[in-house]
């Protein structure tokens, strides 16, 4: 396109030919290491932000792809403006829709002549808006006729301001192509004045974006479904944690069950969040004071995290209660709670212990599902108590869960939790790890003193799910 004289400025000089090399040997190697590390991320998962990475290293390399062009067209000077010739035969072939990546092609030229009427148009511009070559270039009056019905007016508003006003012209509308394909093309113009100030003609480059506003619509549309997701967990967090808060004893410190009598226990416990999940899982612990006097201790895990896990958590808890509330022994409990998440609408799995302490008595009954046994210390020595048979809640239909007892002493102190309480070890290595702890126990003074001990030890843990532990310690 030759130069003119703009209606603000005269135009710059170009830069030197090696300049722009140097630019363009950059661009390149840009490109080519954003083009690697694009392949090293590439997934065909749904997951809104793996779409949201895609959709930005895309949109990152169509703007260099579109940088090296410009770059490229301007090392070997302004292209040649075609005037159409003469067409030469009743029938020539339209040249094809640009290829997606091929880039040289998406840049065009055109100026209008206002004293004559006439328009020249480069070859790239016949290409993008998907015209035959030999037809004659479309006037300004002839050019909205391309254009969408509801771009139109943008397109009328930029034309005029330039002409009347000497604005330049900077904005994009959408032409339709004879082949029915849209392509949203980005024009930028200002008018040529002539002599006495006058416009004489309008100059413009054209610019298909279509790949580019495809792009940008992706991240938009990835960034909005992003931020919806992450309304949606936060408001699943919330509803989770208000649900366990509710469920969950809501005693802090020490407690003493039964609350009258010379055999009680001294209990604490402790809910330890997951350090790389947002969501709550089904982790629980229950201490409850039965009707005729004898103290329910019970710890569990639902797997899964957020709100349905942690409903199914509440409803297993509260069912749990209530059974032992009516004197069922916690062999049966675990049958019956098996049968409770056999039946549910959503499948789960879920491991439990559950004890029954008589305080006349000082006799400790217990069953467990799938779950790690109750830890027994005494005399600054632990042991794992020996498990009876139990498979996973809701693993299958119909299962027994068989009953131990043992007896407890005077100062015995038990200890209740759920797998994550160690985390990355083995059920082995945790029990180990909370056995090291007997002489620390046999030192401390109560129940609250000796979950704080486990605290000390595991609790600054990154856990990748939630724990719970529970202490009983029999009055001396």
């Amino acid at each position: 396109m030759p130069s003119h004289l703009s209606a603000d400025r005269p135009a710059g000089q170009p830069p030197g030919r090696g300049s722009v090399d140097a630019l363009i040997s950059q661009t390149r190697q840009l490109k080519g290491d954003m083009d690697a590390v694009r392949r090293d991320a590439q997934s065909e998962g749904s997951d809104p932000q793996e779409r949201w990475q895609r959709a930005l290293y895309d949109l990152a390399l169509h703007q260099l792809n579109d940088l090296d062009a410009h770059l490229a067209q301007l090392r070997e000077g302004p292209p040649p403006v075609t005037v159409a010739p003469e067409p030469v035969s009743a029938v020539r072939a339209v040249p094809p829709a640009p290829r997606r990546g091929s880039l040289l092609s998406r840049v065009g030229s055109a100026e209008w002549n206002l004293l004559t009427d006439g328009a020249s148009w480069s070859g790239e511009l016949f290409q993008i808006l998907g015209r035959d070559p030999a037809a004659p270039p479309l006037t300004l009056d002839e050019l909205p006729s391309l254009v969408l019905d509801e771009d139109r007016p943008r397109l009328t508003a930029m034309v005029t301001d330039c002409l009347v006003d000497a604005k330049p012209i900077d904005g994009e509308f959408r032409v339709v192509r004879p082949d029915g394909g849209v392509r949203t093309v980005h024009m930028m113009g200002e008018p040529v004045l002539d002599a006495d100030g006058s416009t004489a003609s309008m100059w413009a480059v054209l610019r298909d974006v279509s790949e580019l506003r495809r792009s940008q619509r992706t991240v938009s549309e990835t960034r909005d479904s992003l931020q919806r997701q992450r309304q949606r967990a936060q408001t699943e967090h919330r509803l989770a944690v208000e649900l366990q808060e509710a469920v969950l004893p809501p005693w802090r410190g020490s407690l003493r069950l039964p609350h009258q009598g010379a055999e009680s226990l001294d209990l604490a416990a402790h809910y330890l969040p997951s350090s790389t999940s947002a969501l709550i899982g089904g982790d629980w612990y229950d201490a409850l004071q039965l009707a005729d006097g004898d103290t329910l201790l019970s710890v569990g895990d639902l797997t899964g995290h957020g709100v349905a896990v942690t409903s199914g958590m509440a409803m297993l808890l509260g069912a749990l209660r209530g059974m032992a509330m009516a004197g069922t022994e916690p062999g049966q409990l675990m049958s019956w709670l098996n049968q409770l998440l056999d039946a549910t609408v959503q499948p789960a799995l879920g491991s439990a212990v559950c004890c029954r302490y008589r305080p006349a008595t000082r006799k400790l009954t217990w069953a467990q599902a799938g779950h790690p046994a109750p830890l027994l210390f005494r005399n600054g020595t632990g042991r794992t108590l020996d498990a009876p048979d139990g498979v996973l809640l809701g693993a299958t239909s119909g299962a027994a869960y068989e009953q131990a007892e043992e007896t407890l002493e005077a100062g015995d102190l038990l200890l209740l939790h759920t797998d994550g309480l160690v985390p990355r070890r083995s059920r082995v290595e945790a029990v180990h790890r909370l056995l090291d702890l007997a002489p620390r126990f046999r030192e401390a003074r109560t129940a609250q003193d000796c979950v704080r001990t486990v605290l000390e030890e595991l609790g600054e843990f990154e856990r990748e799910d939630d724990a719970c532990v529970l202490i009983a310690r029999v009055a001396d």
